[in-house]
């Protein structure tokens, strides 16, 4: 391989890039864009979850279940007037996701030793948020439950009962429970996928369609050396994104990292190189530059977006999709910044993620050359 040859090749696809400022202009300003909206609107976080209160009781101690509900971040009741049917109108509107109805004989079942009898309603519309604010409900009632089973028993004995089990909660790697922290990491990689694989894929289509591949073919130009010298310009360019995503995910949005940058840097430069090899491909294969983006599109951004486990959980899907999963790099990526970022793990516990990178790199820039080969010979 002669590198001067190579070199002329980045030359040529570097000064393209800066001929093309309006190209230039959106593919930096992609990931900042990305990440802003994705940072600032795409929450996973449940709090504040909107109820409505029936208190068919109204006694002190239906107060004191609400109160409970009051002091937690969760819930937010914006509607105590009422009955069953205001509850229904609400949750039909879209207003409140919980309703909590309470019997008017909540007061006289407790005090009389009986079972009391609270209504959770609950909007299933959005199934996640659902079962997320029934978790925490159902949280919040057992919890008074059990203290009010204690004062119970220590009018009874009159001596105070030691609890039998105090549970401990401490959180690892994310303490606040912040969905940014989640999904900020691995919005990286599906940036870095999107923006690698459309750059390249119109590459050597565009040469095709403007009539210049012929002046390539007549030179003494090897497969290789044009792989590297086209890949060589966009790999800057996707450093700079990488730059870009990271600044803005620790700075802007207070993403912690704990990780070696050295090792970040790596994985990133693996990671990239992996994608224009995969973007030179498909425009290898595709000598229309319509055809190559749309192919890069659904080979790039649809596998980082559902497969990577970069929002959707990767145990919760079906078993084939499981396996799928598993030729989708951008999924080994995700697992490599969120260790980096949020565990600060290194190469002993992520060997694995590294060596599939390293694997299909090699894999895809053998599959690149020989396609670009074939179109050269």
């Amino acid at each position: 391989m002669n590198f001067r040859r190579t070199r002329a090749v980045a030359t040529k696809e570097f000064r393209h890039i800066l001929r093309d400022p309006r190209s230039l202009i959106l593919a930096l300003g992609i990931p900042m864009l990305m990440l802003l909206l994705f940072g600032y609107a795409l929450s996973l976080d449940v709090d504040e979850i909107p109820t409505a209160v029936a208190d068919q009781s109204r006694s002190p101690q239906s107060r004191e279940l609400l109160e409970r509900f009051r002091a937690s971040r969760y819930f937010k009741i914006v509607a105590t007037e009422g009955g069953l049917k205001t509850i229904e109108r609400s949750i039909n509107k879209g207003e409140v996701v919980l309703g909590i109805v309470i019997s008017s004989d909540y007061a006289g079942d407790l005090v009389s030793g009986k079972p009391a009898q609270v209504q959770l309603i609950l909007d299933g519309s959005d199934s996640n948020t659902a079962s997320m604010a029934a978790g925490y409900a159902e949280g919040v009632v057992q919890a008074h439950a059990a203290e009010l089973r204690e004062r119970f028993m220590d009018r009874r004995a009159g001596v105070e009962m030691p609890t039998a089990v105090e549970p401990r909660l401490r959180i690892w790697y994310n303490s606040e429970l912040k969905s940014k922290n989640y999904v900020v990491p691995g919005l990286i990689a599906v940036i870095l996928m999107i923006i690698s694989a459309l750059l390249t894929s119109l590459t050597i289509a565009r040469e095709w369609e403007m009539g210049t591949m012929e002046q390539v073919l007549s030179t003494p130009l090897r497969s290789e050396e044009l792989v590297l010298g086209k890949m060589s310009a966009y790999f800057c360019l996707g450093l700079a994104d990488a730059v870009i995503a990271v600044t803005i995910g620790v700075f802007v949005f207070d993403v912690p990292f704990r990780g070696s940058l050295p090792l970040l840097f790596v994985t990133t430069c693996v990671f990239l190189f992996g994608a224009l090899c995969w973007g030179i491909l498909v425009s290898a294969v595709a000598r229309s530059q319509l055809l190559a983006f749309q192919i890069g599109i659904l080979s790039s951004f649809l596998p980082a977006f559902l497969l990577s486990g970069f929002i959707f959980s990767i145990e919760n899907m079906p078993a084939v999709v499981q396996v799928i999963s598993h030729i989708v790099p951008a999924r080994y990526f995700v697992t490599l910044l969120k260790g980096i970022f949020l565990k600060g793990i290194g190469v002993k516990v992520l060997w694995a993620e590294m060596g599939f990178l390293l694997v299909y790199c090699a894999l895809v820039f053998v599959g690149a050359t020989r396609k670009v080969g074939s179109k050269l010979a």
